[in-house]
């Protein structure tokens, strides 16, 4: 299925609309080519992506940058053609509207005004629910009309800044949803049994205040972890060195170089002190540039190991739905989905403890060894001594594939004709050659290229777009910007125009 949920605005509804009403005659695909990436132009949220519009058949598409951590335009508006001349007046409005759509402190402010805060009577401490702000003693009267919360704001509580802050929820930008605390402890008990001693939190402040509240509290060894958030907010409750304002779809720190220093020494391991990384994107991110960020922080820890260690990857645990197993693994080979089920407070549908479709799709997909990693037995899983790493209850072996199949916690069953297992609501079709489900549409097949139709290969690897990529790049440096590309929005027919204007200029004649 084509991904379109981090398609920006201007073209979802186009994009939707011509994948099922005209056969996948429409498609966008994200761009990621590092030399382009260093001169993407930049929104409130730092370096846009690239994004190619293409329709069925065409080798050559438009490209365009918009806003990486946005998918609707009504949050971030930014948009602009690869091919697009910019004037100076513009690059300057741009930059000071981004300036204008910081955090109201810096990182060293807030940290100055969270010690000034902790310094206050427990009866004069405020924070302000609408602002999402702690508030010092002479800020009270200017948030006299706000909602803010009064009772109780003790050390204990400032030390779950998850539990104080009202989570984000919109869908198509940041929502946030936050570990169980079941989750959490297992995914901490896991680390520190793993030998691991710094944990870089990559979108996952559940995990980086549990880990922090675990080394106040004593008894086991101590666990370093750095968290890196697009939420500004954390800024308020953690220092320098705890907390980097972050965006993981492009790899972008906000404060530049003094957190890119922070990220640095925190992946040095220094007195044997290995480092893994665990991730918890939003699940309507696009994978590609996902992993390629993922894929600069294990660059990023490969030239600072020994020559010894230089050729190994980073150790990493990305939290994602099991439905992208394929598109994740196309990005990282050497990983495998493990059967535990993640759950979240906040999340109405993703809960433990449910049964059938109904159990949450996020799993844990990791290039640790399967084999290694213990899931709680008091939960249902257990050993499989084929495969030799834990599954789930349901999650049965089958010995023609040689392997427990099951992706969703429930039981599949083997398909003969296709040679596989599928899931257990799934018949095989003849009319289709092929599993689906009993009321399924007949005659559509599973997609192929989108620009030659092949059903051998997708377009990423069809022969005519690499010939074509080849090309353009080839030409790049010659071609006068724009000089093949229509000046109007992708998808507007402009041979229309073209008898258009011919009439036009016929009347006149």
């Amino acid at each position: 299925m084509r991904d379109f949920s981090f398609i920006p605005h201007v073209f979802r509804k186009f994009a939707m609309d011509s994948e099922f009403a005209d056969g996948e005659s429409f498609g966008i695909e994200v761009i990621i080519d590092d030399a382009k990436d260093k001169k993407a132009p930049c929104c409130p949220h730092g370096p846009a992506l690239l994004f190619e519009k293409v329709c069925k058949g065409e080798q050559q598409g438009r490209r365009f940058y918009a806003c990486s951590a946005c998918r609707d335009r009504k949050d971030c508006s930014f948009f602009q053609w690869e091919d697009e001349k910019v004037s100076e007046a513009r690059l300057m409005a741009r930059e000071q509207f981004n300036q204008s759509k910081q955090p109201p402190f810096t990182h060293q402010e807030y940290c100055s005004r969270f010690k000034e805060f902790v310094s206050l009577p427990l009866n004069k401490r405020r924070f302000c629910q609408e602002c999402q702000l702690l508030l010092l003693a002479e800020e009270c009267s200017e948030h006299a009309a706000h909602r803010a919360l009064a009772d109780d704001i003790t050390v204990a509580r400032l030390r779950r800044p998850s539990l104080l802050l009202r989570p984000l929820e919109n869908k198509k930008s940041n929502a946030q949803y936050l570990f169980a605390d079941r989750s959490g402890h297992f995914l901490l008990d896991l680390l520190a049994s793993l030998g691991f001693r710094k944990v870089l939190c990559v979108g996952t402040p559940r995990l980086h205040e549990l880990i922090k509240i675990r080394n106040q509290e004593g008894g086991s060894e101590v666990l370093k972890s750095l968290l890196l958030d697009i939420d500004f907010r954390y800024a308020q409750f953690y220092s320098q060195e705890e907390f980097c304002h972050y965006n993981m779809f492009n790899h972008h720190f906000f404060d530049r170089e003094q957190a890119e220093a922070v990220f640095s020494a925190f992946l040095r391991e220094e007195d044997c002190e290995k480092v893994i990384m665990v991730t918890d994107p939003p699940f309507g991110g696009l994978v590609k540039p996902l992993a390629h960020s993922f894929s600069r922080v294990s660059g990023a820890w490969k030239t600072l190991q020994t020559p010894e260690k230089s050729s190994q990857e980073m150790p990493m645990v990305w939290i994602f739905p099991y439905f992208f197993e394929t598109r994740i693994l196309e990005c990282f080979p050497s990983f495998s989905m493990l059967d535990y089920q993640v759950d979240y407070d906040n999340h109405p549908l993703y809960k433990h403890g449910k049964t059938g479709r109904k159990q949450s799709p996020v799993r844990l997909f990791t290039n640790l060894c399967p084999r290694d990693i213990v899931l709680p037995e008091e939960e249902g899983y257990r050993l499989c001594p084929t495969c030799e790493r834990y599954v789930s209850s349901g999650n049965r072996h089958c010995p023609a594939c040689d392997a427990c199949t099951s992706k969703d916690g429930r039981e599949w069953r083997h398909c003969a004709q296709c040679k596989k297992c599928v899931k257990p609501s799934w018949l095989h079709c003849a009319a289709c050659d092929r599993c689906a489900l009993p009321d399924h549409p007949c005659g559509r097949g599973p997609a192929g290229c989108f620009t030659c139709g092949s059903l051998e290969h997708k377009r990423r690897a069809c022969p005519r777009a690499v010939r074509h990529r080849d090309h353009r790049q080839g030409q790049a440096a010659g071609r006068r910007p724009g000089a093949n590309l229509s000046k109007h929005p992708a998808g507007r027919a402009t041979g229309r125009k073209g008898k258009s204007s011919a009439r036009r200029s016929k009347r006149r004649t």
